[in-house]
């Protein structure tokens, strides 16, 4: 008989061992390649829109940017961020195919996103001058905001590099006195403040009208020689009191320096500033962090790039969303939790980057399963959440709440299943769980949505309004309150219905040309592009670099140390 001492595993290497997934992929296959060139394709059209964005007002705006002595908004970005590190950037669909009478917005005329100063992280919000002169258009603001309640979530220090002429005027009415336009900007800061999330700023230009207060309600403020900063330049001014005075008199940096005492460091170019704020930033204190559990980090047993070729957008296709997690997480270990009931949502324990997480995903293979009380065999269609599937998720996002593990939630969902069978079973009260335990979840959520969101699945997996941390995409991504083919059917049943109480009976022909438009309305409102422009999504990733976003999210997560106590509401059980 072997004693304890002799057996070659302990009881934990035997179950790290076991939760290693092991791939079952060709690469190969006619599937797999020709996953792989849709996907390529799609991300070539994606990087080349986003070098498009990157340009800004266009190569004379920059010219003029120049002209000044003045970097652009990137070129600040670059000099501020330590040359080792890549930048983060958020947002930089935004405003794309809006504002068009207007000439358009590239990325709204602010650039956002995370970085490292000496190593530390920060949110980083630059206007970009080459966009009508830094101006706030209604998306600006809701950029501005998404970044600034990113830093207030994860306790981010914020630097703001600031070059705006003020609020866009054709289109005030849309950017100045909601809950969500610019006005909220200063509130933040000083709720950021209070907070002690430290935040600099840099007036680097224009800074004017309502604008001027977002940097003297910040913990340091800097200023370049030719920037002004004032609440009312010297047109306004003479129109409104008949006073005649210079841009320098007004709000110049010497001003601001020697008299008013309003900035704290006078800097003599963008090249001097930058240096500055580095300095300042090197000069912060640590402040307690996260209780997350977190290792060494290792990569994933498989190349990041076969979730190209693993990957299938059409939706009657199959795939294994664990051969996915296997390219996402350290080592691709995945202690599988209830691995065989409720099989179309997969739930289990990793690590990514050394962060331990809870991940939910949709598993988009069918699953052959017994039906509760008669025994009798049934398909579960992949992508689907049933009552079982809604049930463990719940369980398992409770755990992880418990256990202090942040959640990692992957998207590929048709929505509950519908029918006899599926009310019977308790699929709303299953759901409702589900959605209850998700909305009152404690600890750092993220999303990623990989293909298509619908309906109630788009909630049930912490859809945006279920406040997560982040929210990524790829390029694959479709969602929507249904598919576009169920969308169009429906909304075209219902007009042909209004024509005929009308007294107009529709042709197959004018039946056939309607569906084709409302076909065609409703799948670019479904595209991922269309969402990212209006901040659905945080930023559309390359599938293969998915989890380097996860550990900057995760990382982000981790420097907000407070967790409140978790309750649910009324689970109806």
């Amino acid at each position: 008989m072997l004693g304890i001492a002799a057996f070659p595993y302990t009881q934990e290497a035997f179950h790290l061992a076991d939760a290693v997934l092991q791939t079952q992929i060709d690469a190969r296959t006619p599937e797999f390649q020709s996953n792989t060139r849709r996907m390529v394709d799609l991300l070539t059209k994606i990087k080349n829109e986003e070098e498009q964005i990157q340009q800004g007002g266009g190569d004379k705006a920059i010219e003029s940017q120049h002209k000044k002595k003045r970097f652009t908004a990137r070129e600040r970005i670059e000099h501020l961020l330590d040359p080792e590190y890549s930048f983060f950037e958020l947002g930089i669909y935004a405003a794309q195919g809006m504002y068009e009478e207007w000439g358009g917005a590239p990325a709204a005329g602010v650039v956002t996103g995370l970085g490292r100063i000496h190593g530390r992280l920060a949110m980083v919000i630059a206007n970009d001058a080459t966009v009508k002169a830094g101006a706030f258009f209604p998306m600006t603001a809701k950029k501005v905001i998404r970044a600034q309640n990113i830093a207030l979530e994860n306790h981010i220090p914020t630097i703001y590099l600031v070059d705006s002429a003020g609020v866009f005027l054709p289109l005030q009415e849309d950017v100045f006195p909601d809950t969500d336009d610019f006005g909220r900007v200063f509130r933040n800061n000083a709720v950021m403040s209070a907070q002690g999330i430290p935040q600099i700023t840099a007036v680097m230009g224009m800074c004017v009208a309502g604008g001027a207060y977002l940097p003297v309600m910040c913990d340091h403020v800097l200023m370049t020689e030719g920037s002004g900063l004032f609440l009312a330049g010297p047109a306004l001014v003479q129109a409104a009191i008949g006073q005649q005075a210079s841009a320098e008199e007004l709000g110049g940096a010497q001003m601001h320096a020697q008299i008013s005492g309003t900035v704290d460091f006078r800097e003599v170019d963008d090249s001097s500033c930058l240096r500055r704020i580095r300095f300042l930033a090197g000069q912060m204190g640590a402040r307690p962090a996260a209780p997350f559990s977190h290792t060494q980090a290792e990569p994933p047993s498989y190349p990041p790039e076969e979730i190209y070729g693993i990957y299938s957008p059409d939706p009657v296709r199959q795939y294994d969303m664990r051969e996915i997690i296997a390219r996402i997480v350290d080592g691709s270990v995945f202690e599988e939790y209830r691995a065989e009931y409720g099989e179309t949502v997969l739930c289990g324990y990793a690590r990514i980057g050394g962060w331990a997480v809870g991940i939910v995903a949709n598993q988009k293979k069918h699953a052959r399963t017994m039906a509760p009380g008669t025994g009798q065999k049934r398909m579960e269609f992949g992508g689907v959440i049933y009552a079982a599937s809604a049930e463990k998720a719940a369980r398992f996002i409770m755990d992880c709440n418990q256990n202090l593990v942040p959640l990692v939630f992957l998207h590929d969902v048709n929505g509950f299943m519908v029918g006899r069978e599926a009310e019977w079973s308790g699929i709303i009260r299953a759901g409702a769980k589900m959605v209850n335990v998700v909305a009152n979840s404690v600890v750092p959520k993220i999303t990623v949505i990989c293909g298509g969101s619908f309906g109630a699945g788009h909630y049930a997996m912490c859809g945006k309004a279920y406040d997560p941390r982040f929210v990524f995409a790829w390029p694959t991504t479709r969602y929507a309150v249904m598919s576009g083919e169920s969308a169009a059917s429906t909304l075209v049943e219902i007009r042909a219905r209004q024509l005929e109480r009308e007294g107009h009976k529709l042709s197959a022909a004018e039946k056939r040309n309607l569906l084709e438009s409302v076909r065609g309305s409703y799948e670019r409102q479904m595209d991922v592009r269309y969402a990212a422009a209006r901040l659905w999504v945080d930023a559309i990733i390359d599938p293969a670099e998915t989890r380097d976003a996860l550990i900057w999210a995760l990382d982000a997560a981790a420097l907000n140390p407070e967790t409140r106590e978790f309750r649910t509401g009324v689970l109806q059980t």
